[in-house]
């Protein structure tokens, strides 16, 4: 494997790397590298973990280097289009270190949390941003941003966004971009609209397929555990959970997920869960408790709905389950990506109820696994499982604490005392009732005006601020 230095890398961005354990280029790297640092668009085909984002950071940080320009507020020159918040944060979270090493600034831009700090964070001048298509657009039409100084554009997980509906706001943003500039488009397909995508926008790109035995995964073992009823397979999951080692349970649906989070740790093992429902805080709050040692305060397992298969990316996952098996094999192979990643072993088990065999057989032929269908026993729940955690008594709940009363303060004029029940004007009964049914309606309406509420949008500032939202944060309102 050759060094970023040997491929081109400059200095500064190496040592970064090489500070972090990183110095020898993943294939994906090794191959779009010194095409990417050349300047040439590109398109780069490879899944998950195989280290795309390490490929597009280093020649976006180190294009804006040469050029020598500076960022005017409102006017980023680097921009990274993602699917999902999670992901947007997590890529700025590899660029950030990469940009700080020459004095570049990155700031996110997602929905989920208040879109002042994202107005903020560009108003004051960033070089890059990394964005989800929805809420780039609202800052793009509020004129908060202007994307006619953006040097070069990377549009990753591009498949996800397509399966994500989009493509639309992406070739409107990637319009806004100049002509001129560099573009890298990461993709594991090229169909669903992104072929046409990469032709009408990239320029004499030069591709690059990174074959699947050259990433860098350790053992992947698929194992498809077929329980005999409901109830049998809530003690396997459990069980399955109770392991020392981090392990992501998949469910289909959001509720499943929070139940199941609450169960798991109601039986003192603690977990977390993650899914559309949550606030940007709550996810931020709550992946951060997976991703720390349980000694600090972490937890060992989340649960997850298909939100977290592509955008969250925590290692040494020992073990990845499906609760619930997914609808199609492209979920069952992002899900189980969670797993394995950078030279790590890791398990993949399938849950599946007898009524249930056709369809999971379906699924593992379309994602070319080859796995049995095994009947589950305690030995094979003693190998999966290993040595248990401590049991985690649950904390009790706390009080709801009531606020006190505020005093009744004294009416300065002669109307009715604060808090007293106004007089209510009788109408002569001669209007048929008519007065009853306009309060009535005033009512309704008043009240309706009131559930109503306005959603909080949110982004952030990698550098100095804290995070927020976007409708682009690749699932809405998820």
């Amino acid at each position: 494997m050759p060094t970023f230095l040997e491929l081109g890398v400059p200095a500064p961005l190496a040592s970064v790397l090489a500070a972090d354990g990183k110095t020898e280029a993943f294939a994906i790297q090794r191959d779009t590298l010194p095409d990417s640092l050349a300047g040439h668009d590109l398109l780069g085909r490879g899944r998950t973990g195989s280290g795309k984002t390490i490929a597009f950071a280093i020649p976006l940080v180190a294009s804006l280097i040469s050029s020598g320009r500076k960022s005017r507020p409102g006017h980023p020159r680097g921009l990274v289009l993602a699917p999902t918040r999670e992901l947007a944060t997590q890529i700025a979270a590899v660029v950030a270190p990469l940009a700080e090493a020459v004095g570049l600034r990155v700031t996110t831009v997602f929905g989920g949390v208040s879109q002042r700090p994202q107005e903020q964070a560009l108003r004051s001048g960033v070089d890059i941003v990394v964005a989800c298509p929805g809420r780039l657009e609202d800052l793009m039409k509020q004129k908060v941003v202007s994307l006619d100084s953006v040097e070069v554009t990377v549009l990753d997980e591009a498949d996800h966004m397509a399966d994500l509906g989009f493509l639309p706001g992406v070739t409107r943003i990637l319009t806004a971009t100049p002509a001129g500039g560099q573009r890298l488009l990461f993709s594991a397909t090229l169909d669903r609209g992104i072929d046409s995508l990469a032709k009408r926008f990239l320029s004499n790109a030069v591709s690059h397929e990174v074959d699947e035995s050259s990433v860098p995964v350790g053992e992947m073992t698929h194992r498809v555990l077929v329980t005999t009823s409901t109830e049998h397979k809530t003690g396997l999951v459990r069980d399955l959970a109770s392991g020392t080692g981090r392990r992501i349970l998949f469910t289909r649906t959001k509720h499943q997920a929070k139940k199941l989070a609450k169960q798991l740790t109601a039986a003192g093992i603690p977990a977390v869960d993650l899914h559309g429902n949550l606030s940007q805080n709550a996810r931020e709050r709550n992946l951060s408790a997976f991703s720390a040692d349980p000694a600090d305060g972490g937890v060992r397992v989340l649960v997850a709905t298909d939100v977290a298969a592509r955008g969250v990316h925590v290692d040494n996952v020992d073990l990845v389950v499906h609760v619930d098996p997914p609808m199609e094999h492209k979920a069952y192979l992002h899900r189980s990506g969670r797993t394995a990643r950078a030279g790590a072993a890791g398990t993949v088990v399938t849950v599946v109820l007898p009524e249930q065999r056709r369809d999971v057989k379906d699924l593992l032929r379309k994602a070319q696994i080859n796995a049995a269908l095994e009947d589950v026993n305690a030995g094979i729940v003693t190998e999966l499982v290993g040595e248990r955690a401590a049991h985690v008594r649950p904390a009790p709940p706390q009080p709801v604490q009531q606020q006190p009363k505020k005093a009744r303060q004294p009416q300065q004029s002669g109307g009715p005392a604060s808090g007293s029940p106004a007089r209510r004007r009788r109408r002569p009964q001669g209007q048929g009732g008519q007065g009853q049914s306009a309060a009535q309606g005033d009512s309704q309406r008043s009240g309706q005006q009131g559930q109503r509420s306005r959603g909080l949008q949110v982004g952030q500032r990698v550098d100095t601020r804290g995070s927020r939202r976007a409708q682009g944060g690749g699932f809405q309102g998820r």
